[in-house]
This record gives C-alpha cells, structure tokens and sequence, in this order.
C-alpha cells in the first residue's frame, strides 16, 4: 500500500472489515542453508504473456496456520482473484506453526494433483524436498509472506524489501524512544525465516553510530500465541524494568505486547512498535500505548499469490527475472531477481492517519 486513497477505494469495492491479529512477514528468497534433496527439474517452457488463464485451475494455499486471522485474510484475498480467473482456490493447512508442520500437507496436494500451491513457509528448508516432489509432479509453487529455500519453489510473493521493513522498525523505535535506551524485540518463532531477516537487518541498523546509546538486550519468542506473547513481553519488563521499547514484527505479538502495556505502569513509557493491522491496533494508538507502526495489506498479498499462481499454472510466465503478467485489480508486476515479486512499500500508521484505513 502507498497511500490513503488506494486503501479507501479498496475498502469500498472489497467491504473489507479485516481483524488480523496473526503472524505477518516476508524474507529474503537467497537462503544460504540448502537441502540434500535432487532438485526438481526446471521447466523448459518458455513464457507466452499472451496466453489465457487456463479454466478450472485449482490451486491451494497452505500457510503458516490455518487458526491464524492474518492468513485467513490474506488467503481470502487469493481464492477471491481464484474466482475472477475461473479457478478454485482453498485453504489448508497445520493448526501449529511448526517447522515440519506443513510437510503432510504438500504430500496431500502434491497426490490431488493440485496446479499450484502457494505456501508461506514456517521453516525455509523443511518444507523443500516435499515442495521438490510437487515440482517433479507439474505443481507450480509460490511462496508468499514467508519464502521457502529458493530451490522449493517457482516465485516468492514478497510484501516489501526485508531490508527495508527491518531498517524502518529501527527507525521508528529510535524516534519515539529518543535514540536511547534499552530495546528488546518480541519475535514469532525461532525459526521464521521472516522475523530472523528482519532481526538481521535490525541488528545491522542499530551498529549505526546514531544509535550507539540504543541497546538490544533481548530477543524474545511468542511463537505466534497470544497468550505466550504476553507473558513473554511481561518477562522482558521484570527482567529489564529500564527497558526503553520493544519492536514486534509480528502481529500477534505486537497485539499481545500493546495489551499488557496498557493496563500497566509501564504505559507512555516504554515505547511499542512493529506490524500489526489499523482494526487490531487502533485503540491502543488512540489509548496511547503505540505512537506507530507499519504494515501492508494482506488481502492484496494473497490476492497477487493468487494471480502469480495462475499466471505460472497456465504459462504466462516460468518465474524467470523481468516477466511481466497482470494481477487483477492490482495491475502489472514484473518478476525480479531470484524470482522475487514485491507486492509494495508498507504504511506507518499513527493517530494522525489511522482512521483513514479499515482493515
């Protein structure tokens, strides 16, 4: 999302009423760490742009948990651009965001002779020698929110440069916090491939000589639970009670974090920030307890994981760097390096500009 009128006319086409209080997240597609599975053999089609959404297609997205609100929306968003192509799309998936956890369930697909999954990895390699297997059988494969290892699969749906989510976090503590003090960061799990790149670059952000009177004393881990991000945002503030800010770059988190702060002494003064949604935060911003935070619209990232699907299940396009291919309302996007698409630049939302959004 780039600015306020978009996400008004989205809101009066789609109705949209969106309550994402999950995990949100994007990483780079060069994972170094590889898997000793045979790679799946690439596809010597060539792309023909001009060539019809082929009908029927039947494409199934698989996210991190099926009991996470974040991707409810965002794979509500891919089975809707399913139904303008005349395809059929459906959510599956694990309860758990385990790193093993969707394994099962690419074997399930891959034997339905699925034409596309499209998957938001909970471990980046656990998943790719199921993933190489559906590639051997036809299935095209997408990664969106959070990539798989890039030998997995065909195209990473990305919702914004990981450098730039990372830095921008940073950036957004430091101001509130005044460049100084103590900061810890409430993750998702240890093995989320998209918080541990936004951790990198956080980390890269603060070794800046304008923050060398900021500290990070913690990394924590919610694992994506509501009631373990608390707690765990209630030990952070035991164990440092001169903690200055917390960044969670995760929407459960950031959530959890912003209800404890609230009903404590700590509110006003130490600092919240990370990705989270204007329906899910926008009390505690009025309240006070958040000053700002980013994130983008996660219907429209499944909604463009859908498109690339089917653009890639009918031969439009093989994943290679500088394809083009249409996303419905979202109009054209080009491929990039390693077979990266990136859906846009995220919005920080504050008391100024948060009843301008409603999702």
């Amino acid at each position: 999302m780039t600015t306020r009128t978009p996400w008004r006319r989205l809101a009066l086409l789609t109705g949209l009423a969106l309550m994402a209080t999950a995990c949100a997240g994007t990483t780079r597609s060069d994972v170094t760490q590889q898997t000793s599975a045979p790679a799946a053999p690439a596809s010597s089609a060539a792309a023909d742009p001009n060539a019809p959404i082929k009908q029927g297609l039947k494409i199934a997205f698989l996210p991190k948990q099926v009991n996470n609100p974040y991707f409810t929306i965002a794979d509500e968003g891919g089975i809707a651009a399913l139904k303008e192509v005349g395809g059929e799309g459906k959510e599956v998936g694990p309860s758990e965001a385990s790193a093993s956890s969707q394994v099962s369930y690419i074997n399930t697909l891959t034997q339905q002779k699925q034409d596309a999954i499209v998957i938001s990895a909970n471990d980046p390699n656990a998943v790719v020698p199921a993933l190489k297997q559906a590639r051997a059988a036809g299935i095209k494969v997408v990664s969106y929110d959070s990539d798989t290892a890039p030998e997995g699969r065909d195209l990473f749906v990305n919702q914004a440069s990981a450098e730039d989510l990372g830095r921008t976090e940073v950036q957004l503590l430091a101001e509130q916090i005044g460049f100084k003090g103590k900061i810890a960061i409430l993750s998702a799990t240890p093995n989320a491939t998209n918080q541990n790149t936004w951790i990198e670059f956080m980390k890269d952000e603060l070794s800046k000589p304008e923050y060398k009177d900021m500290e990070l004393v913690k990394v924590a881990y919610g694992n994506d639970e509501d009631q373990k991000s608390f707690t765990e945002t209630q030990g952070l503030l035991r164990s440092y009670p001169d903690l200055a800010g917390i960044i969670s770059p995760t929407t459960v988190g950031i959530a959890a974090a912003a209800r404890y702060l609230s009903s404590s002494p700590h509110k006003g003064k130490v600092k919240l920030t990370g990705l989270g949604t204007p329906n899910q935060l926008r009390k505690f911003v009025k309240d006070g307890t958040i000053e700002g935070f980013e994130l983008w619209n996660p219907g429209d990232l499944g909604y463009l994981a859908g498109y690339a699907a089917a653009a890639l299940a009918s031969g439009q396009i093989t994943g290679a760097e500088g394809e083009k291919f249409k996303a419905g309302k979202l109009g054209e996007y080009t491929i990039g390096p390693k077979g990266e698409i990136l859906l846009g630049k995220p919005t920080v939302f504050t008391k100024d500009n948060i009843d301008d959004f409603d999702f």
